[in-house]
């Protein structure tokens, strides 16, 4: 065996000190926001919307800008948490609420996908329902619902569920939607609709990481609220719900739904989600 010399042994134990003090003064890693919660213990604790709706640029396959409007006072909060197990399966949810006035809007960018897709609208091809923006009215009741198993003990989600329309009220959230045609020589983007949101669901499987959707109703942006608008709004919906198929989402923000939702079921008091790097900007005002 070959033995090191003593000095030799000194400067090695002096590079390792080193190397070590500069990695301990590395900056840290980027994060998101973190989420407090006291699972139903308690007064609630409420937290900015924008922390809650952080998933948004998560999801996003495409660079998005978040807003508010001036005065917004929307926040959310958790009021009650559940979890059941047989020891092979567990099933949590953890209520929700929005509180407060206001409006949240998450923005996409789809100035790449554009590009990517020249070729086609050039030839006449029209980019079909593309998601513009994920917006926030106004206050409402929800839930997190979590399904999982449990291996060697330990729990696995498979299933997220994020349900905006609980306690017999509507959703708050809603998304809008257009066509992309090319006409003219430019850009131009038609037939606008809105679809409430009830139901976003993330599902750990095998394939490219997707995210499902149900709709309450879809109605053109210009539509009135009346009762017929609505009725109509709402076998649109269900229509739609049969048909619209899973939006594919980036892996790393559908990771950050798995451990949200495993972060629910076991009652944890926070959570941090990671950074999210196609947001544009933090939250701002909008007038």
């Amino acid at each position: 065996m070959t033995l090191f010399p003593a000095r030799t042994m000194t400067q090695l134990l002096a590079v390792q000190l080193a190397l070590a003090g500069m990695v301990d003064r590395l900056p840290a890693a980027p994060t998101g926001p973190t989420l407090q919660f006291n699972n139903g213990h308690g007064h609630p604790l409420d937290n900015p919307l924008s922390k809650f709706m952080y998933f948004v640029p998560l999801i996003s396959p495409d660079p998005i800008a978040v807003s508010t409007n001036a005065g917004n006072t929307q926040r959310a909060r958790v009021v009650s948490s559940s979890c059941q197990t047989n020891g092979l399966a567990f099933h949590a949810r953890c209520k929700f609420e929005i509180i407060g006035e206001g409006l949240q809007r998450n923005v996409f960018d789809h100035a790449d996908f554009v590009r990517q897709h020249a070729g086609e609208l050039k030839a006449g091809k029209p980019l079909l329902c593309q998601l513009d923006a994920i917006n926030v009215q106004g206050s409402g009741s929800g839930s997190v619902e979590v399904e999982g198993t449990l291996t060697n003990g330990l729990p696995v989600v498979t299933e997220v569920r994020l349900r905006f329309n609980s306690e017999g009220r509507a959703s708050p959230v809603s998304v809008t939607l257009h066509d992309i045609v090319y006409y003219r020589g430019a850009i131009h983007l038609e037939n606008e609709l809105v679809a409430r949101v009830n139901v976003l669901t993330f599902r750990q499987k095998a394939g490219l990481p997707r995210m499902e959707i149900s709709l309450a109703s879809i109605k053109p942006e210009a539509a009135g609220d009346t009762l017929w608008q609505n009725c109509v709004g709402g076998l649109r919906g269900a229509v739609a719900n049969l048909f619209i198929p899973p939006l594919g989402v980036p892996a790393d923000g559908h990771r950050a739904m798995m451990d949200f939702g495993l972060a629910l079921a076991m009652e944890k008091t926070a959570f941090t989600f990671p950074f999210a790097t196609r947001l544009k900007n933090s939250p701002v005002t909008a007038p």
